[in-house]
């Protein structure tokens, strides 16, 4: 047999400003990222028209690929993990040993991945599916009654359980399995070297680590988007001042701008200390802030209601996956196909494409801290302890507002209240009003751990790619110009059409990136299975810098 590709020349270089960088990939980036900002600010009419018309275009015909790509994510990761032969593999040699502890490595990994949406999401998406979901839309259930509650969750799940983590891991396994078993770069190209071999030096792997960078900036600043959203709801709460909202409770230009200057500072000075020092003391403050909330609602929250949400939410989730993975409504004209087909562009669709944007981002940080682990352990790490984590935040959080709202005690206040307040206004009824305003604090300053935790590890894993997969030091001023990069796009999308701007901006840079992660997929089986075959031959499957093949 062939050996493994085990060098991948990615040029970088020598001096310069780009110095350790591969100027095609970071110019590209660049380039891209500005233009779409000069775009935004420059023109904004033109830019929200043309950015509408391609999410609608893109909805209507790739909906069913973004279902389909999901997954094969899942099985992927799964089958990876259950076959004994391959389950065992180390990502990395036989004598690597974790470099994080567990603790550490969960609160990095559940930090980064989807801390800040799951404080926006864990009240409003429950609420929301707890009036309107599918089963409404088809007459099974009644929306905003007790029966709706197991639908409400089974639909909630579906968005935040294994196909989430699956395709963050995918990505973080086949890059890990490819640095610290082959010793390739740590950069997205290398995932493909299976199926494309060298080629991966020259154009076609540029492209492919630009589309990832572009996926990157665009999927955090999704999340970004939102986390701004619930701290300039959260600041008006504490009393900051009634400048941050306008009358109809939206953010104003001026607390967008002050929420990401103080946001983006933190984190780009966060980001200058790297992965082991600022980045991980922050994940595992916000893993405590995080444990600290969840132990309030379950002191304190609608405990029984929200116990008996999550076993029947779970039992419901895990029976109906099999065809709730492969389901695709198509708009036929009738009512309810049409309504279905709404629901879903709206809900699994906008979910499947930011979590694919957000891919690239988590998933090389993923590969970053997880060298030392064997693929079963990474996947039951990645993905199943995670999407248990979000079904306990989403019924504790989730339930009690429903079932605040069920009673009457909420008399709709929490239903009424816009998306990034729903958590603030559930604490303002369960609460007296100092004990709410301290409560609320908490979130505040939760908030802001996680959007700074989110927002420095982006600029690392831009930085690495861009950096051929060097994972050392890099130059301060391009530390500092993704960290600005990131906020203006935030500001510049939420300024021309708010969030739904930066969604359609988003669902249109993951695209291409799926199509990657798809390729990823096929690439990582191919390794594994020929991987297995050398070891039978007695030929090397582990490679170390310096060290030749076996032949």
């Amino acid at each position: 047999m062939k050996p493994a590709i085990t060098d991948l020349e990615i040029k970088t270089a020598d001096t310069g400003f780009y110095a350790g960088f591969n100027r095609t990939v970071t110019f590209s980036s660049k380039l891209i990222i500005g233009g779409l900002i000069v775009w935004a600010v420059a023109f904004p009419e033109q830019a929200g028209e043309t950015l509408g018309a391609l999410n609608g275009f893109l909805m209507a015909n790739f909906a069913a690929w973004y279902i389909y790509a999901m997954a094969f994510f899942i099985i992927v990761c799964a089958g990876l993990a259950l076959w004994p032969a391959f389950g065992s593999l180390k990502l990395g040699h036989d004598d690597d040993e974790p470099e994080f502890s567990s603790f550490s490595w969960f609160s990095m990994m559940f930090g980064a991945g989807i801390g800040i949406g799951m404080l926006t999401f864990a009240t409003a998406e429950p609420i929301y599916h707890f009036q309107n979901n599918p089963d409404v839309i088809r007459g099974i259930t009644e929306g905003s009654t007790a029966e709706n509650v197991r639908p409400a969750y089974k639909w909630s799940f579906t968005h935040w359980g294994f196909a989430a983590w699956a395709s963050y891991a995918i990505v973080g396994l086949s890059l890990a399995y490819f640095a610290y078993r082959r010793d390739l770069p740590l950069t997205i190209r290398s995932g493909l070297t299976p199926l494309f071999g060298r080629s991966l030096s020259g154009t076609m792997g540029h492209v492919v680590d630009v589309v990832a960078v572009v996926a990157t900036v665009l999927g955090v600043a999704q999340t970004l988007g939102f986390g701004v959203d619930q701290f300039v709801a959260g600041l008006a709460r504490i009393g900051v001042g009634d400048w941050l909202l306008t009358a109809d409770g939206q953010s104003t230009t001026m607390a967008i701008v002050v929420a990401l200057g103080v946001i983006m500072g933190a984190s780009t000075l966060s980001a200058l200390s790297g992965v082991g020092n600022g980045i991980r003391i922050l994940s595992n403050i916000n893993m405590v802030l995080s444990f600290g909330l969840l132990a309030f609602f379950l002191v304190f929250g609608s405990t029984l209601f929200a116990l008996q949400a999550l076993g029947y939410g779970i039992l419901d989730y895990v029976v109906g996956l099999p065809q709730q993975m492969f389901e695709v409504w198509k708009a036929d004209g009738t009512e309810q196909g049409d309504a279905l087909s709404g629901w879903q562009n709206g809900w699994t669709v906008f979910y499947w494409a930011w979590w694919i944007a957000f891919a690239p981002f988590v998933g090389v940080f993923l590969a970053r801290i997880s060298k030392g682990r064997t693929i079963r352990e990474y996947v039951l790490g990645a993905i199943m302890v995670p999407s248990l984590m979000c079904f306990v935040w989403f019924t504790m959080v989730g339930g009690t507002a429903i079932n605040l709202e069920l009673t009457g005690v909420a008399n709709n206040e929490i239903i009424g209240a816009g998306q990034a307040d729903q958590l603030f206004a559930m604490l303002a009824v369960m609460l007296d009003e100092q004990l709410a305003w301290i409560f609320s604090v908490l979130v505040v300053v939760l908030l802001l751990t996680y959007l700074v935790t989110s927002a420095d590890s982006a600029v690392l894993i831009v930085n690495t790619i861009n950096a051929a997969g060097d994972e050392g030091p890099k130059a301060r001023p391009h530390i500092v110009f993704w960290g600005a990069a990131l906020a203006l796009v935030v500001g510049a999308l939420l300024m021309i059409g708010g969030l739904k701007a930066i969604q359609t901006a988003m669902i249109i840079g993951a695209l291409p990136f799926s199509a990657v992660m798809v390729l990823m997929g096929f690439a990582l089986i191919k390794a594994v299975i020929k991987d297995g075959m050398r070891s039978r031959r007695g030929l090397a499957t582990t490679y170390r810098s310096g060290a030749a093949p076996a032949e």
